[in-house]
């Protein structure tokens, strides 16, 4: 589909307008769009009180079919749970200017080229992709959010986030063990029931829980091998190591069996029969709906945005809920 109409809801914190305007314009020229009369554009700038849906209802109501997300994965989230909730045909493209920028990356949009991000929102493929919704009890009221990357939680999460993004890029996976030591200091193992798919209720211990949408993290770090952003399903990863030897299972977990080996078996003929393994501490599982009730509030988090303290969760899968170009 050829856009019509361009509305581009955009963060003043991570980009000028005057920086976006001029790389839209090389877009337009490298697409051929600027020979034409070309589509309509609008800007739809984010307030201090609005995390991207009030912009992105303004784009749709000016009439927008293709709508670019400019910021980081926050931003982009924002705008795909409007996109979805509005239920109309506009398109999302997405123009990575966060730090973690993890839609962007399991997309393959470029990182640190506007003008290439652009292109690619202008001409590229257009995709379906699933969103996970989170349905919590904040403070006693109810609350949703999608999310487009991952969700969950998790003090030893900041083993992941806390890392630093330079490392990361240089050194892969064993960036991580940087952060090890504070991980195990942080692990914390709380009591909690999970219902997979409408099964029966489970009690387990566990200190993280993460569902996601997509797998890769900074650095090419694949942290849900098999999570496909366009399947219809959720991947599911609970850790409960507890110590020091557990955290060792929890790395070779994720490092070895769902890192290296996998690769290597992925130039064989087991290409097609690959899965997430599992172990001792760390357990991986394909979803379409989990409840979880914990013990002890825990902060949960969608796609890097923290919410408050919760006890109850349910998480669903909208499977092709947008379409996004990439």
């Amino acid at each position: 589909m050829t856009a019509t109409h361009i509305g581009i809801v955009w963060n003043p914190s991570k980009a000028e307008r005057v920086a976006l305007e001029k790389a839209l314009a090389s877009a337009l020229d490298a697409t051929g769009e600027s020979d034409f009369e070309g589509p309509e554009i609008s800007w739809h700038e984010m307030l201090e009180d609005d995390p991207g849906q009030k912009a992105t209802a303004a784009a749709l109501e000016a009439g927008a079919d293709l709508v670019l997300a400019v910021g980081g994965d926050g931003t982009v989230r924002a705008v795909a749970e409007q996109l979805t909730i509005a239920d109309g045909s506009a398109e999302l493209g997405i123009i990575p200017m966060g730090t973690g920028n993890l839609l962007a990356r399991n997309l393959g949009v470029p990182l640190g080229d506007l003008t290439g991000a652009f292109t690619r929102a202008l001409s590229g493929e257009s995709r379906p992709l699933d969103l996970g919704w989170a349905d919590l009890e904040i403070g006693g009221e109810p609350a949703r959010y999608a999310f487009a990357v991952m969700a969950g939680f998790g003090i030893d999460a900041h083993m992941i986030t806390e890392t630093s993004d330079d490392l990361k890029d240089k050194a892969g996976w064993l960036a991580y063990l940087e952060s090890l030591g504070r991980a195990v200091a942080a692990s914390d193992l709380i009591g909690l029931t999970t219902s997979i798919d409408g099964d029966e209720p489970s009690a387990i211990e566990a200190h993280t829980l993460l569902v996601g949408n997509c797998g890769m993290l900074q650095g090419g770090i694949t942290l849900l091998p098999d999570a496909d952003p366009s399947d219809g399903a959720l991947d599911l990863l609970v850790l409960s190591a507890d110590g020091v030897a557990g955290w060792i299972d929890t790395m070779r977990n994720m490092v070895w069996d769902n890192g290296l080996k996998r690769l290597l078996r992925r130039k064989g003929p087991t290409e097609n029969s690959l899965i997430a393994e599992s172990s001792e501490s760390a357990e991986h599982t394909r979803i379409t709906s989990l409840r979880i009730e914990l013990d002890t509030p825990r902060i949960f988090e969608v796609d890097g945005d923290d919410l408050e303290e919760t006890t109850r969760i349910e998480i669903s899968v909208q499977p092709a809920a947008i379409r996004v170009r990439a």
